[in-house]
C-alpha cells in the first residue's frame, strides 16, 4: 500500500513498483489524486492527523491483504507505524526517530549534542533579540512541524523576526528562528534497514526547490556523506530517511531538517542506480538481498508532468470518479459525489468502498 497519491513523485513511484511485479493498493484524500487510477487499487482515506485515519488503514489493509505500507506525507507517519502491530511492514525509521524528526527544534538539539552540524536554531518564544548576531544570510523562521516549505519565512535582521513571529498566526513556542545557511543545498536518501546498516548514502544537489524538489542532480560530497552516517550512528533510524542541508561557508555540512521516511526525489536515487524504495521493500517483505553503494554521479532530473493513457474499464474500476457531483438539489458541487461524462450518468459514486 502507497500512501499519498495526489502527491508529485507518488504516481511514478506507484507505477515503478508495479513494473517490478509488486501489487500496489494506493489512498490519497482527495478523490483527483492521479495515484489512485494507476495503481491496481484505489481508495480515499480520511487525513493522516485525524482519528478516523488508522482505523481506516487498518481495515484497508485486512481487506486488501496488504504485507507492507509505503507512507509518503508527515501527518500519517506516526499513526500509521502502528500498523507494524498487525504484521504488516511499515517502511519507515524507528518511532522514536519519526517522531524527533517531525519536531524541528527537538531534531536540532539532539543532532548539536551529538556533535553533528546544524545551524544556529533557538525557539522563537526564546529568541536572543539583544545578543543574537545577524548571520550574513539572515534567518528562517518556520514552524517546529510542517512540510513543502509552509509557514517557511526568510528575514534579514532581528526586527524582521520580531514581525515575522507576530504575524505568522502560529504561537512563538510553536516556531523556530534557525541561521540560513547559504551554501549549496542537498538533499540526501540515506538507506537503511532494521539491522542498522548503512546500505547507500546518495547526495543530490538541489537545483530548484519550489514546496519539493524540482531540479537536482546527484553529487559526491564525502563530508555530506559522512554527515549522513553520522545521523544513523547517533540516533539510529534503522529505516529510511531524507537529510536536507547546506553546505556553510566553509564547505561544512549543516543539517536543517531530516524527513523520516523517502524522499520525494527517491526517483532520482533510482535512477542514479540505488533503487531505495523497491529494494528495502523486498528486504522487508522476501528477505531481498541489500543494496550495493554504487551510483552514478551527474545523474539530472528534471520533474514534470506526464500523461498515462489507460482502458476506461481500468479508470473506472476501483470505484472512484475524479469529478465532483452536483450537490442535492443544486447549488456548488459536492467533493464526495459522482460526475455525469459527457452527459452520461456518472462512473462511480466517489466514496472510497
Amino acid at each position: 500500500m502507497v500512501t499519498t497519491a495526489g502527491s508529485a513523485p507518488t504516481p511514478g513511484t506507484i507505477l515503478h513498483l508495479r513494473e517490478h511485479g509488486f501489487r500496489v493498493v494506493a489512498t490519497d484524500v482527495d478523490p483527483a489524486a492521479p495515484g489512485l487510477y494507476l495503481a491496481d487499487r484505489g481508495y480515499l482515506v480520511p487525513p493522516g492527523d485525524s482519528d478516523a485515519f488508522l482505523p481506516r488503514m487498518r481495515a484497508l489493509c485486512a481487506r486488501e491483504g496488504a504485507v507492507a505500507v509505503v507512507p509518503l506525507v508527515d501527518e500519517e507517519l506516526v499513526p500509521v507505524g502502528e500498523l507494524a502491530g498487525d504484521g504488516v511492514a511499515v517502511l519507515l525509521p524507528r518511532p522514536d526517530f519519526v517522531v524527533g524528526c517531525l519536531d524541528k527544534y527537538v531534531l536540532m538539539r539532539r543532532l548539536d549534542e551529538a556533535g553533528i552540524g546544524v545551524p544556529r536554531t533557538w525557539l522563537a518564544s526564546e529568541w536572543p533579540t539583544g545578543t543574537a548576531d545577524p548571520p550574513s544570510g539572515g534567518f528562517v523562521v518556520k514552524p517546529r512541524s510542517g512540510r513543502g516549505s509552509r509557514g517557511v519565512v526568510t528575514v534579514g535582521s532581528a526586527r524582521d523576526v520580531a514581525r515575522a513571529v507576530a504575524e505568522s498566526g502560529y504561537a512563538a513556542d510553536e516556531l523556530i528562528v534557525q541561521e540560513r545557511v547559504t551554501g549549496p543545498e542537498y538533499t540526501v536518501s540515506v538507506v537503511v534497514w532494521r539491522d542498522g546498516g548503512v546500505q547507500a548514502v546518495v547526495p543530490k544537489e538541489v537545483v530548484l526547490k519550489q514546496g519539493v524538489t524540482r531540479y537536482a542532480v546527484t553529487r559526491r560530497d564525502h563530508g555530506v556523506v559522512r554527515a549522513c552516517r553520522a545521523v544513523q550512528s547517533a540516533l539510529r533510524a534503522d529505516g529510511p530517511f531524507n537529510v536536507q542541508l547546506c553546505l556553510d561557508g566553509l564547505g561544512r555540512p549543516r543539517i536543517f531538517e531530516i524527513n523520516p521516511r523517502f524522499s520525494s526525489t527517491a526517483a532520482l536515487t533510482a535512477a542514479a542506480g540505488v533503487d531505495e524504495i523497491t529494494g528495502l521493500l523486498r528486504q522487508a517483505v522476501c528477505e531481498g538481498p541489500r543494496l550495493d553503494d554504487e551510483w552514478r554521479e551527474g545523474v539530472a532530473m528534471v520533474r514534470r508532468w506526464t500523461d498515462e493513457f489507460l482502458s476506461e474499464e481500468q479508470f473506472t474500476s476501483h470505484g472512484l470518479s475524479p469529478a465532483p457531483a452536483p450537490a442535492p438539489g443544486g447549488g456548488e458541487p459536492s467533493p464526495q459525489g459522482a460526475a455525469a461524462v459527457g452527459g452520461r450518468s456518472p462512473i462511480v459514486p466517489v466514496r472510497a468502498r
